[in-house]
């Protein structure tokens, strides 16, 4: 049975027993789900009525604030994201301060914007077992809400990470810590691949990693991707770009895309200028935000069956296996890769029901990527049987012809197919 399941029974049991005892602020209330698939970014102005009304028109639905702006997020239709200083493992180490904090929880975990506690960033593993009995805390008294970490990508080092090993050997036993001592109820994290030399060879490698160390939980995850430059090392990324880091992050399952920034001090290109005037970006994030939901709604009641790639084959890619259900027509041909170059190619991710008992699950649904972000492409696909096409736009499904279908795809845009009910 989900644990999280048994810490929601457990809170109903403790109240009727003992209604006045801390552990039993509330009777249970319903789990913390995903809901609206996330559009979210890292680190914003303040949440004024100004800059809530240009996150909601540019497709954000998940913003950051205090208590008292948790009603401005309201008036606009958006999800808060709590920041506090009380919502750190200190406050449990201080009874005063753990008082505070049962106050403030009391104040918020009622308030129609409230969606999650945003704990910390970038943990080292040592920290796991504090911020275990944080996230503990907070979902007993609230379980209905979120308590929100952000983790280190595989660049990070082995004493950042605390984990030791090679870069995979010590990042999967970082995520294995973290699953395991947390018990976090989703999984985020950021990896930034846009250098001025080229691109980061291991951002399909951090993906995939996060991908199985979600499904294996049974956990959603969020991606935090580059809009921005903070140092010279780094280059702005162009709109094609960050739709292609959508795009691919929708293909290997996730539910939250997160830019990091919108708009802070030291960081040039993002979403908005300090004065608060919006760069292209934000026209582009305002068709991306919208047809990410859109997708990522479709695809949320399914589970990502597999992700594969055709044409180049960075580290931690698989190739597109000759027997899959969806298929290249024509094919791609197989691609040299070497490090740093931008990846050419298209991406197939699978999706379809979980199986039941000991039937495996049979892909229903595939996503195709033009991993090209530079130039648009042709792509055709055939499934099994007859095709329908989802337009993230409308939210409709139409028809296809038949059992292939030819995509016209955007530089790093996709297209999202299913077998035809």
């Amino acid at each position: 049975m989900n644990s999280l399941y048994l810490t929601g029974a457990l809170v109903g049991v403790l109240f009727a027993i003992c209604p006045s005892c801390p552990a039993a602020i509330a009777p249970a209330a319903a789990l913390w789900k995903v809901g609206t698939p996330i559009a979210t970014y890292w680190c914003g102005p303040s949440m004024t009525d100004a800059t809530a009304t240009q996150m909601a028109e540019g497709g954000f639905n998940l913003v950051w604030c205090g208590e008292k702006e948790l009603d401005v997020a309201q008036r606009h239709g958006l999800r808060g994201q709590l920041t506090d200083g009380l919502l750190s493992p200190a406050s449990l180490e201080d009874s005063a301060q753990r008082e505070k904090l049962d106050a403030l929880i009391a104040r918020v975990r009622h308030h129609p914007a409230l969606y999650d506690y945003f704990i910390t960033d970038e943990p080292s593993a040592t920290n796991f077992p504090a911020l275990g009995k944080l996230v503990a805390y907070l979902r007993e008294r609230d379980p209905a809400h979120l308590a929100y970490i952000n983790l280190f990508p595989t660049y990070a080092s082995n004493e950042q990470l605390g984990t030791k090993g090679d870069p995979i050997t010590a990042y999967r036993e970082h995520l294995r810590q973290y699953v395991d001592i947390v018990k976090p109820g989703l999984i985020s994290y950021d990896h930034y691949q846009f250098s001025v030399t080229g691109d980061n060879q291991d951002y399909f490698l951090n993906l995939a990693m996060i991908r199985r160390a979600a499904q294996d939980a049974g956990l959603p995850f969020l991606n935090i991707v580059q809009a921005c430059t903070w140092t010279a090392s780094m280059r702005v990324p162009t709109g094609d770009e960050v739709r292609y880091l959508d795009y691919t992050t929708l293909a290997y399952g996730a539910q939250g895309i997160s830019y990091y920034v919108y708009c802070c001090p030291g960081h040039t290109g993002a979403v908005a200028h300090a004065d608060g005037t919006t760069t292209p970006l934000y026209q582009t994030l305002k068709t991306l935000n919208r047809e990410f939901v859109s997708i990522a709604q479709q695809l949320q009641p399914l589970r990502s069956l597999g992700v594969y790639h055709a044409g180049m084959l960075p580290p931690g890619t698989e190739p597109l296996p000759a027997d899959g259900r969806f298929q290249l027509d024509p094919s791609v041909p197989p691609m040299s890769y070497t490090n740093l170059q931008p990846v050419k190619g298209v991406l197939l991710g699978y999706f379809g029901p979980a199986g039941k008992g000991k039937r495996a699950p049979i892909p229903t649904h595939v996503m195709v990527i033009n991993l090209d972000y530079q130039a648009e492409v042709v792509v055709g696909v055939r499934g099994p049987s007859r095709l329908e096409l989802f337009d993230p736009v409308t939210g409709r499904w139409s028809r296809a012809d038949g059992k292939r279908a030819d995509l016209h795809l955007p530089r790093g845009g996709g297209q999202l197919l299913r077998v035809r009910r």
